[in-house]
């Protein structure tokens, strides 16, 4: 048996009223030009939401409270390029506007049910299956 590294990611929905808060990404080489969340892998003995909290200033300057981060789904997947575990983190509460700091050139609000036709296939999955749906748990391409 082959034991492989797997990424470990988080991704923030911000949302309000029925809006969630998109971020197309830049200079990353992954899905750039694409829609995505705010997130990304979590750095050494970090958790979950402080990585999401990090990922937010980091990305679209918006201060988060970690205790105002729920967890909402954890998706497995594999692909062609690797495999590994994404969270999915929802909250409602953040200081501060959002706009385009690191890894975006654009933060768009969108309508949580007409979504761009640009957002990546797993971000669209994660909104469908975690937040609209309600399941906790997904697997893909396995």
């Amino acid at each position: 048996m082959t034991r492989r590294t797997q990424v470990v990611a988080v991704h923030a929905m911000l949302i309000r009223s029925n809006e969630i808060l998109l971020t197309r990404r830049a200079g990353t080489g992954f899905e750039d030009g694409n829609y995505g969340l705010a997130g990304g892998r979590l750095e050494d003995a970090e958790s979950v939401v402080g990585a999401a909290v990090r990922e937010c200033r980091e990305e679209v300057g918006v201060e988060i409270d970690a205790a105002d981060l729920e967890v909402i789904g954890v998706a497995r997947f594999a692909s062609q390029t690797g495999q590994g575990v994404d969270f999915f983190v929802r909250t409602t509460r953040w200081s501060g506007e959002a706009y385009p700091r690191s890894e975006c050139d654009d933060v768009r609000w969108c309508a949580i049910d007409a979504l761009p036709y640009d957002t990546i296939p797993f971000v669209r999955r994660a909104i469908e299956h975690h937040l609209l749906a309600g399941r906790w748990f997904d697997e893909i391409d396995f």
